[in-house]
């Protein structure tokens, strides 16, 4: 299976994109956001998922490692297929998809071509107090402006998730903890890891 590829984009299309490496052009179906991070020319490093059918092979390519395993992830949930993943993750980024989950805000997964009411509501009772997706463990990479490729040092867990952690590490049960963070991260964004725990605490003791 292939799970990464790194090359120079040759192909942008509305929902795909042509990666050359070492003279072999492979057609990967992207999302809308990793297709913006792409310029003809360029060199990039997509992360893959690859899907095996009877009647064909279909990779499915992600600018971060994060968006690849909430692909996965989304396609867990019943009558969520490939296209409606990639709907989903047009529209919303990771922490929103797990945000609009804990806030069980339906209409956020509405606005996802093809989501009607009765999936976005599925989406919300399936993924709602769950962890997010743990991915392959590696961080992402992408070119720059320059074409030069660079890997990310991400930490493993964003702020987000951090927190969590330490409403969890302070005995609150793991889906009110999800649930009070995500209220926090709709209130204010911008705070940082000690602001996001403190208003998730006021959060749970309101």
């Amino acid at each position: 299976m292939i799970g990464m590829l790194k090359g120079i984009v040759i192909v942008i299309g509305t929902d795909e994109a042509i990666l050359d490496v070492n003279g072999v052009g492979y057609l990967v179906k992207c999302s809308g956001r990793t297709l913006s991070t792409l310029s003809v020319g360029a060199e990039a490093i997509l992360h893959v998922e690859t899907h095996v059918r009877e009647q064909a092979i279909t990779l499915f390519g992600f600018s971060g490692e994060e968006e690849r395993a909430w692909f996965v992830r989304l396609q867990l949930v019943q009558k969520v297929g490939p296209k409606a993943a990639l709907a989903i993750l047009d529209i919303m980024r990771p922490s929103e998809i797990l945000s609009a989950a804990s806030l069980e805000d339906k209409a956020a997964f509405s606005r996802a071509n093809g989501v009607g009411p009765s999936l976005a509501g599925r989406l919300v009772v399936e993924l709602s107090g769950k962890p997010p997706p743990k991915g392959r463990g590696f961080a992402p990479a992408f070119a720059d402006a320059g074409g030069d490729v660079r890997v990310v040092e991400a930490s493993e867990v964003s702020a987000q998730k951090d927190a969590v952690s330490a409403l969890v590490n302070l005995g609150i049960d793991h889906s009110q903890a999800i649930r009070a963070v995500a209220h926090a991260l709709k209130a204010d964004s911008e705070l940082d890891l000690n602001a996001l725990v403190k208003a998730a605490l006021k959060e749970l003791s309101g």
